[in-house]
């Protein structure tokens, strides 16, 4: 552990590097690292069992000073979280380029990465943790809501009260299910091991009740469900053991997935049949027993879920390789039940949609009302989006430095830029603005099991996409850009990239965010038109975006299995 203090943001107007563009990496690596923000501060892990900010403290430390120092036409250049050099480039490059987790091919191995990362070598990033654009469980929250809407829509008719969702984990990511869940008028019952994350949950208004009992949780669940009440309930337990019980009870959930941090089967997942304490204690003593165990427990997570699945539940995967860990310790049929992004969110990404997220430097959350005022002003049909702020504005706390996240489009990003420099300009904001995104967005990441899942063309695993985005952003202006590797769903498994751009006020960063904001989503429509789907061909078509050669529109029944990467 360290001695040091908690680590926190600079707020106000007061710069503490040579231009607001350096401050705000500078403001936002610290807000990553905010106690109320991060997972593990002390450790560095920002979320998903061990995606870091930056490599060690002496790094972090490196980071800062650089910050402070850097110029506007220099670029500082971070290696898995360890800073390495700063050149001389110009104004409208990145004032950083970071690239983290990234392993040749023949090499992405979590037993290699391990290795390198216990001799200091190399830190896992995550998505937004060592990208510095992290904003805590809010995050992820709309992605959530927006993912369990349509799942309803699809699986129950369109009507959420009376519905029971089941899930598992209360993290970083996953700590987002059960607020979104109540949020859409639906009941919740999740499982999370770890106490102290679930008071966190409790503290924040994620969640409603918490219970040590299996079977009273059950019941509670039922209840609240009969009484069609958006309510949610916690077991203090494993996720494994939730899941077995309600299937010896015979109750089968409306819709069930899992959110836990399956993609780490050694820092991450928590295998049942164990206590927590326990767990951790063998983590260290024996990770090669953990490891096994872990396998083990996500194999019989998945024939849980299968199980569900006959009884009547909708079940899909969260994005956390829970099915290609149950497939490599043997379920055969993992596959056999969908990923969220082919199932629901696909059609949104075809249309440059996807996780939009902005940050207020101020530390003032009059910033952010202001910017859902002009929000709402400039998107007066969106519906979803306008019903979304309203739930935002009342139900989700700030985490560090105000935030919000909503899902906004090609065209509709490059508007929404426009409009908050300009509140910039004319000092209707205390402070620039931060803009970022997921690195789950619509042209950003190759997931095979996740975001490009069955792709109509069978281009799952094309790891150019990302590398365009990356290379496309940092010739466009953005303010730091980034590249990694693994991250939601482990070492060999992804590649993504991810983009912040501050909005300053400046007649430049106006420019600069107006080519950004076009180029980052309109690279999404592409890829999903160059797969052949035929709304991502209409769109770009539409919308003027050129591709030089016009792709055929590739039948849906003719899709190809989803990959097991």
């Amino acid at each position: 552990m360290t001695e040091r203090e908690p680590v926190r943001a600079p707020t106000g107007t007061q710069l503490t590097c040579k231009s607001w563009q350096t401050e705000a990496a500078y403001r936002m690596i610290r807000n990553n690292l905010d106690p109320r923000v991060a997972e593990d501060w002390e450790r560095l892990v920002v979320y998903g069992g061990s995606g870091r900010a930056a490599r060690d403290w002496a790094s972090f430390d490196a980071i800062s000073r650089t910050l402070q120092e850097l110029e506007d036409d220099e670029t500082l250049l971070v290696q898995s979280g360890k800073p390495v050099a700063v050149f001389r480039t110009h104004r409208w490059a990145p004032r950083v380029l970071i690239a983290n987790s990234n392993l040749v091919p023949r090499y992405a191995t979590w037993d290699y990465f391990r290795e390198l990362e216990l001799n200091g070598l190399i830190m896992y990033g995550q998505m937004t943790a060592g990208s510095w654009i992290y904003i805590g469980a809010q995050g992820i929250i709309q992605g959530t809501y927006e993912t369990f809407a349509e799942a309803v829509r699809q699986e129950c008719g369109g009507e959420a009260r009376g519905k029971l969702i089941v899930s598992g984990g209360l993290g970083g990511m996953s700590g987002a299910q059960p607020l979104a869940a109540t949020m859409l008028g639906s009941t919740y019952l999740g499982a999370e091991v770890d106490w102290g994350r679930i008071q966190r949950r409790l503290a924040d208004g994620y969640i409603d009740e918490i219970e040590t009992d299996l079977d009273r949780a059950i019941e509670k669940a039922i209840s609240a469900r009969t009484q069609a009440k958006p309510w949610s309930v916690i077991y203090h337990g494993n996720q494994v053991d939730l899941l077995t019980r309600l299937i010896n009870l015979k109750v089968a959930p409306d819709l069930a997935t899992d959110q836990t941090s399956a993609h780490d089967n050694l820092n991450g997942y928590v295998p049942h049949g164990i206590s927590y304490e326990d767990a951790l204690t063998l983590r260290i003593e024996d990770p090669q027993a953990y490891i096994s165990r872990a396998m083990d427990s996500m194999a019989e997570h998945v024939c849980c879920l299968l199980e569900l699945k006959k009884m009547g539940a909708t079940i899909f995967d969260y994005g956390n390789n829970l099915r290609g860990q149950a497939y490599d310790a043997g379920i055969e049929d993992a596959f056999t039940y969908p990923g969220f992004v082919p199932a629901y969110i696909r059609p949104m990404f075809c249309e440059g949609r996807g996780p939009f997220r902005w940050v207020a430097l101020s530390g003032d959350p009059e910033d952010i009302h202001r910017i859902d005022q002009v929000v709402l002003e400039a998107f007066p049909d969106n519906r979803l989006l306008a019903r979304w702020i309203e739930l935002a504005r009342t139900r989700i706390p700030f985490q560090g430095l105000p935030a919000r996240i909503c899902w906004l489009g090609y065209g509709e990003r490059a508007r929404f830029a426009a409009l908050v420099n300009d509140l910039v300009k004319r000092g209707e904001l205390k402070a620039p603005i931060v803009v970022g995104r997921d690195h789950l967005d619509c042209g950003s990441v190759a997931s095979p099991n996740r975001e490009t899942e069955a792709m109509p063309d069978g281009t799952d695993a094309i790891a150019d996409w990302p590398l365009l985005n990356a290379l496309l952003n940092t010739a466009s202006g953005a303010t730091w850009v980034s590249i990694h590797h693994g991250g939601g769903v482990g070492i060999g498994n992804s590649i993504h990239a991810g983009q912040v751009t501050v909005l300053d006020g400046t007649d430049e960063m106006a420019e600069r965010a107006q080519r950004v904001f076009t180029a980052d989503p309109g690279l999404g429509v592409v890829r999903h038109a160059d797969a052949g789907i035929p709304a991502a061909i209409d769109f770009a078509r539409t919308h003027g975006i050129r591709m030089p050669m016009s792709p055929a529109p590739v039948p849906a029944a003719g899709a190809p299995p989803a990959a097991t990467v």
